[in-house]
């Protein structure tokens, strides 16, 4: 499973309809965060989860449901093997109100990856589509 967030990776996962299933010790590789009892942690700020029972399907964890427990929205084609991750809402107001997009990196069309830092200065055609 191809999972886009603040970066792209690649990950073990299960897919269970429109659900993505890990293992909890694969979430720092899927998305960056780390279940511990005191929430979800990410290097020294953690958001805390009140029902962290809830993030889990069986002994797996459910991404979808990382993701919305960190306020972050996201978007799953397991068909296609991708899950999408948007920014924190904070982060989402920053850029709509400064009208610039924040860094990021996807794979193109021959899998390379390219940074949005690449073509600085340039003007820039993002096209995003869905199969739905």
């Amino acid at each position: 499973m191809t999972i886009i967030a603040d970066e792209t990776r690649t990950v073990d996962a299960a897919a269970d309809g429109d659900r993505v299933l890990i293992a909890p010790d694969r979430l720092p590789d899927a998305i960056g965060w780390e279940l511990k009892p005191e929430g979800l942690c990410r290097d020294d700020i953690c958001v805390p989860v009140r029902d962290a029972a809830g993030l889990f399907v069986d002994d797996h964890l459910d991404l979808a449901a990382v993701a919305t427990a960190l306020g972050q929205p996201s978007e799953v084609d397991t068909g296609a093997g991708l899950m999408a991750v948007a920014l924190p809402a904070e982060q989402r107001r920053r850029a709509l109100d400064s009208l610039q997009a924040p860094p990021f990196t996807l794979p193109d069309l021959d899998g390379l990856s390219r940074s949005l830092d690449e073509w600085r200065g340039k003007k820039k055609l993002l096209a995003a589509f869905a199969s739905w």
